[in-house]
């Protein structure tokens, strides 16, 4: 445990970074560090496998007649252009503010549907990334190529996520393109199994798994149905299942003093294609946390958002 008010101070900045791109992390999806579930995340050298946390979908409302049942059928390919951006500072008492912030990413992704109704995989092909950073622009240059498979379920839930990087590509543009997918992955709604309509209302539920764990709670309102393209207005609220948070080798623990982190968005999904056509999300929020004794805190503002659009 931490014990002094000096020693508080130090394994909080010692752990300033890693709680930055833990909780960031957390706050967009699982990590690699944390694998969904108690499973472990499996890799050889072409790739990585990484389980998602399975969801519990709840229908509140069936909405107005007609209504009908939302069932993803997947056909053809898709080509869309995912944005996103990750903002995080921090303060350790009255120290200066350190910006953590990761720079907006755009990833160009083809996807290519099934090719059977009994096959829930989609394989997905990675373009020309580029980033407001320009020395990461330069890393995701070699990335150009990479793969990446997205298995659902019958309700469009993703189970889970296999990235493929290319040849060559580096530590920094695996990073980036990890992050970007799982906060797809996260940002994204399953459907009831019932049939529903206009208005119609619904919850998905699942922990986000990485530095700490999060009860996270989407919340759906179906706004328009026309054909196979529905319109889908969330929120989403995250809250801590513990009140502490374990410091990284046994060093101790953090109280979470306050913990704060919602959002808001709007997607538009084409039941026959796997990914959203077109939307945008954006999830904020603040949290304290304390060493034991109360002297040494340290505080956090993050935001993410996440950009959907056709190419």
């Amino acid at each position: 445990m931490i014990s002094t008010s000096k020693s508080s101070t130090r394994s909080l900045r010692a752990l300033s970074a890693a709680a930055a791109v833990a909780l960031v992390l957390t706050a967009c999806g699982s990590s690699t560090d944390d694998p969904a579930d108690g499973a472990d995340a499996s890799s050889t050298p072409a790739g990585i496998s990484l389980p998602v946390t399975p969801v519990t979908t709840t229908l509140v409302n069936p909405g107005a007649e007609p209504r009908a049942a939302l069932s993803p059928s997947l056909s053809g390919e898709q080509s869309v252009q995912l944005v996103t951006r990750s903002t995080v500072t921090q303060q350790i008492n009255d120290e200066a503010i350190q910006d953590f912030s990761t720079p907006e990413l755009t990833l160009p992704l083809t996807a290519a549907a099934p090719t059977s109704d009994d096959n829930r995989e989609v394989a997905l092909r990675i373009g020309t990334a580029t980033s407001a950073d320009q020395r990461l622009t330069e890393a995701l240059a070699p990335a150009d190529g990479s793969e990446a498979g997205l298995t659902f379920t019958d309700t469009g839930a993703v189970a889970a996520l296999q990235i493929t990087p290319a040849d060559g590509a580096q530590d920094s543009a695996r990073a980036a393109i990890e992050q970007a997918l799982n906060q797809a992955v996260y940002r994204s709604i399953s459907f009831p199994d019932t049939d529903v309509g206009v208005g119609a209302v619904w919850t998905v539920e699942q922990q986000v798994i990485s530095g700490l764990t999060l009860n996270q709670k989407t919340t759906a309102t179906l706004r328009s149905v026309d054909g196979d393209r529905v319109t889908v207005d969330i929120r989403i609220d995250q809250t801590p299942e513990s009140t502490t948070l374990a410091l990284p080798d046994d060093t101790g623990q953090l109280a979470i003093d306050s913990y704060t982190m919602t959002g808001t968005g709007t997607l538009e999904i084409d039941l026959t294609k796997p990914l959203p056509v077109s939307g945008n999300v954006m999830v904020s929020g603040n949290q304290q946390y304390s060493d034991p004794g109360g002297t040494t805190v340290l505080r956090q503002d993050i935001s993410d958002t996440l950009q959907w659009t056709t190419l």
